[in-house]
């Protein structure tokens, strides 16, 4: 019997554990949705984040590598934002000049679509900060290095990175940002018109 009882304790046991973390994971993703329509302040908070985090790798003096990391993993994030998801340079239905706006009525017209969504963006690079953050907490990630080769490393790689990036942008023709596109109007409506049958 007491081998049955044991069990039965061990099933509640996971059952109410796997309940805890559900009801956990489900207050989280309702924080998540909550907080989709604030860009503004969703940034913000990625911008406090990472300064509490710089603010202390740069009073303890340590961490270089686990900054690094953050570095090279938030570079990586920022190239897929900026990308489309459909990369005209791998779409062969272009033809050599490249991709054309549709000329017919019955051509669909592609709008630039990201590869990394905005809210996953900023939900990646806050998570990522956030494990820096912790990194921190652990002397077993604080590695020794001369860290002036690691800034001289990423400037170089985010220089050689960002310039093949806008080189695409040019050679494709697209933006991958609103601010600065032109925005066309609609006909206005004519209000209080009517027609006279």
């Amino acid at each position: 019997m007491s081998g049955e009882e044991s069990e039965l304790d061990s099933s509640r046991h996971t059952s109410a554990c796997w309940r805890c973390l559900k009801s956990c994971n489900m207050m989280y993703q309702h924080l998540l949705d909550k907080s989709t329509p604030h860009v503004a302040a969703r940034w913000a908070l990625w911008l406090l984040v990472t300064a509490l985090y710089l603010l202390r790798a740069f009073i303890l003096q340590g961490w270089y590598i686990v900054t690094y990391a953050l570095g090279i993993y938030l570079l990586n994030l920022f190239i897929a934002f900026l990308s489309p998801k459909i990369d005209p340079a791998e779409n062969f239905e272009y033809d050599d000049d490249g991709p054309v706006l549709p000329t017919h009525a019955n051509e669909e017209f592609r709008p630039f679509i990201r590869r990394l969504p905005e809210f996953k963006f900023w939900h990646s690079a806050l998570r990522a900060v956030l494990v820096a953050l912790l990194c921190t907490c652990f002397d077993a990630f604080n590695i020794p290095v001369f860290w002036p080769i690691l800034v001289m490393y990423f400037f170089v790689l985010f220089t050689l990175t960002m310039k093949k990036q806008i080189l695409h942008m040019i050679k494709y023709r697209y933006l991958p940002f609103t601010h600065g596109k032109t925005r066309y109007a609609g006909k206005p409506d004519a209000v209080g018109k009517t027609d006279n049958i």
